[in-house]
């Protein structure tokens, strides 16, 4: 007998062969499907086949046996190996199969199993493909969500761990002093200043300048600068050799400043500050200046800037800082530079800046010296290129210093037949004590109805000036004044240099004709005819310390005379600088603001003042004292200088000297007008007859009308009404 070769026997493999020879390898459909149906049986406790899931199987049983004999030719068996001859589809299927080719060809063919594999499926099951796709679409958004959730965690982690950049030596740059401070020279007499200096040449020597080099940190007497020389300030061939170090004085304290140690771990303390916030980085460099200390921050890459501007106040807190200043990025350089101030702060003397090579390589007249940079460099300015200054600053800021330092600045570089001063000091504290010095133009005005007049007379003046160039035709007042060199036979005048001593000893310093002479002579400023060629023109600079008192009084009047010298009065030689307590938009308009693109702005009480004065962020930061924000004619860039300081006692020692030397020599009109405005200082008005005139004329008595009619304020008007009535 032939063995049986099958687990269930002889009726299983009867049933064998019957199916896989009809169906081929879907036989092995059946078990599966009988196995599903009975465990729904057994959890649901009965059996639910319908017409139409009963007819979805027979014909899922048919495609999967079409589909294995289009893919298959032989199909596996538990038990006698490959069903061979090409029945892997059995013959049902190899019959279907050859008829869809012969129909579809086998492309076709395989497109019409799929199909029907999918749709017989459906039917076979309660499975729909909308619901398939929702839990696709659900599935997705819940992988979705725990991807995110991961890697919120992770960068987390990598925040509360950051990783620490290559270690870099921080280089610590420091300014040395020009002078040495706390050393009391004493006064001079020019004999001993020459024969010192013509010592000190022959003493020196090799040894002498190495030993220099090595005491750098404390510099002797001799390390100076040559001594400047302060012009004599009356008309004349000679001058009067004096040495600023006897009129100024050295810084009261010497500060001792921050050691590289306390360097490098204010630097520590300010990287792993910034790294609490996510900004990886490092401080690169330091500079060292007498107020600030600047650290060079570079950010590692993809770190935004504008995140690190937005940590001032954390930074402050975390380096117990008064405040810090961010510049973002420092121009020309790819680093932050984060100002914070030195806990032991330093003074800036007024005589380091005039001692300053920078001070004594400008030739103009007009310099100014403001003070240091955050590097230790001497800042000097020159105000005939501004040509205008604003300047602004809250009550204890530095600002009436910073006057004073402009105007001594001005006194050691000009004569009075080069410089003359128009000064308006409505709080009669600061101004006054120039009253008597050979370089004003008019008295000292502390009126602010007489300011209003003596900017009138400015105006006036500039006019005037206007219509000299034009006859010579001459573009300015340095082409005028070369013309009137060259018309008096004299050298044309350098830009007002200091002169050599041979010129002081021999006297031989052109003179100019002065107009008191041309005037003895019978001569005249106006007209064709002259017997002498014209008087040189001196620059006019006219210095304003509270404008915001005269806008208060005569705000029409003031803005329309600072608006024309503003616009105009620069090739005439005529140059202002305004100073404000009250940066408000009020008192400097956008009239007075468009034509001072030189700005300097000290420490102010709020944001909204520092984009008043400057036009952006950055005075509300600063330390006061002097410390200031200037805004060069054509840059846009802020520069942080820490104001020379002068003190009260050295400025009249100065002022006392420069009025030892003559006394000023005021015009007719000038004085003229400083009476009236003394006398108009009562119950009068200078304006009161017009008005009249205007009502008699009109017919009309109201303040409204006068305002309106005269362009007066209302209070003014209303004042004039109630004298007539």
């Amino acid at each position: 007998a032939d063995s049986i070769d099958n687990w269930i026997g002889k009726v299983g493999m009867t049933l064998a062969t019957g199916v896989f020879s009809a169906v081929g390898g879907g036989a092995y459909l059946l078990p599966i499907a009988l196995g599903v149906l009975g465990f729904r049986c057994f959890l649901r406790g009965g059996m639910d086949i319908t017409r139409r899931s009963a007819a979805g199987f027979a014909v899922l049983l048919l495609f999967l046996s079409m589909l294995l004999a289009l893919r298959l030719r032989g199909i596996p068996t538990l038990g006698s190996g490959w069903v061979q001859l090409g029945l892997a589809g059995g013959h049902i299927g190899g019959f279907l199969s050859e008829l869809l080719v012969a129909y579809f060809a086998p492309v076709g063919a395989h497109i019409v199993v799929t199909a029907g594999l999918v749709l017989s499926l459906l039917i076979a099951t309660p499975v729909s493909l909308v619901t398939i796709a929702q839990q696709i679409a659900e599935g997705a958004a819940t992988l979705r969500e725990w991807a995110q959730e991961r890697w919120t965690q992770f960068r987390a982690r990598s925040a509360e761990k950051p990783r620490k950049p290559k270690e870099r030596a921080v280089k610590i740059i420091r300014a040395e002093p020009i002078v040495p401070a706390g050393e009391d020279v004493g006064e001079i007499s020019p004999a001993e200043i020459v024969s010192a200096e013509m010592s000190r040449e022959e003493a020196a020597g090799p040894e002498v300048q190495s030993e220099r080099k090595k005491r750098r940190k404390s510099p002797r007497r001799e390390e100076l600068p040559e001594p400047m020389l302060l012009p004599e300030v009356v008309g004349g061939a000679g001058y009067i050799l004096t040495d600023p170090v006897t009129l100024l004085g050295d810084p009261a304290t010497v500060v001792e400043r921050l050691s590289d140690e306390e360097i490098r771990a204010q630097a520590q303390i300010l990287t792993q500050a910034l790294a609490n916030f996510g900004i990886n980085g490092q401080v690169i460099q330091t500079h060292v200046g007498p107020v600030v200390t600047m650290y060079e921050f570079e950010p590692a890459p993809g770190v935004k800037v504008a995140r690190i501007v937005n940590l001032d106040d954390d930074l402050a807190l975390a380096l117990k800082a008064i405040s810090i200043r961010i510049v973002a990025p420092i121009p020309g350089k790819s680093v932050v530079g984060i100002e914070v101030p030195n806990p032991r702060r330093e003074d800036v003397a007024l005589k380091e800046i005039v001692l300053s090579e920078a001070y004594k390589a400008s030739r103009s007249p007009l310099k100014l010296a403001l003070g240091k940079d955050i590097f230790g460099t001497p800042i000097v300015a020159d105000l005939r290129g501004m040509p205008h200054l604003l300047v602004a600053g809250a009550t204890g800021s530095g600002k009436s210093v910073g006057l004073n330092t402009m105007i001594l600045s001005i006194l050691f570089a000009a004569r009075p037949d080069e410089v003359k001063f128009l000064m308006i000091d409505p709080k009669m504290l600061e101004l006054t004590m120039y009253e008597g010095i050979a370089h004003l133009w008019r008295p000292v005005i502390t009126e602010p109805k007489a300011a209003a007049r003596g900017l009138m007379l400015a105006v006036k003046e500039m006019e005037r000036r206007y219509k000299l160039m034009a006859e010579h035709g001459a573009r300015n007042i340095d082409a005028y004044n070369r013309f009137v060199a060259e018309a008096q036979g004299v050298p044309p005048p350098q830009p007002v240099d200091i002169p050599t001593e041979a010129e002081v000893v021999a006297g031989t310093e052109p003179a100019y004709l002065s107009e008191e002479d041309r005037l003895s002579v019978g001569e005249t400023t106006a007209g064709p005819a002259r017997k002498t060629p014209p008087t040189p023109l001196p620059y006019l600079v006219i210095v304003i310390d509270e404008l915001a008192d005269l806008m208060m009084v005569a705000s029409k009047e003031v803005e329309d005379s600072i608006a024309r010298l503003a616009q105009m009065a620069r090739a005439a030689g005529i140059h202002l600088i305004l100073a404000t307590q009250r940066p408000s938009v009020d008192v400097l308009t956008g009239l007075i603001k468009a034509n001072f693109p030189a700005r300097i702005a000290f420490q102010v009480a709020s944001k909204t003042d520092s984009r008043t004065i400057l036009d952006q962020n950055g005075a509300d930061q600063l330390l006061g004292r002097g410390d200031m924000l200037y805004l060069a004619t054509g840059t846009g860039k802020l520069t942080r200088v820490h104001g020379a300081f002068v003190p009260d006692g050295d400025l009249k020692k100065v002022v006392d000297f420069v009025k030892a030397q003559g006394g000023p020599a005021y015009s007719e009109e000038a004085v003229t007008a400083e009476t009236e405005g003394r006398g108009d200082s009562g119950d009068g008005d200078e304006m009161y007859e017009q008005a009249k005139e205007i009502v008699i004329g009109t017919g009309q008595a109201s303040a409204s009308f006068l305002q309106r009619r005269m362009r007066i304020g209302y209070p003014r008007a209303a004042r004039m009404i109630e004298m007539m009535e």
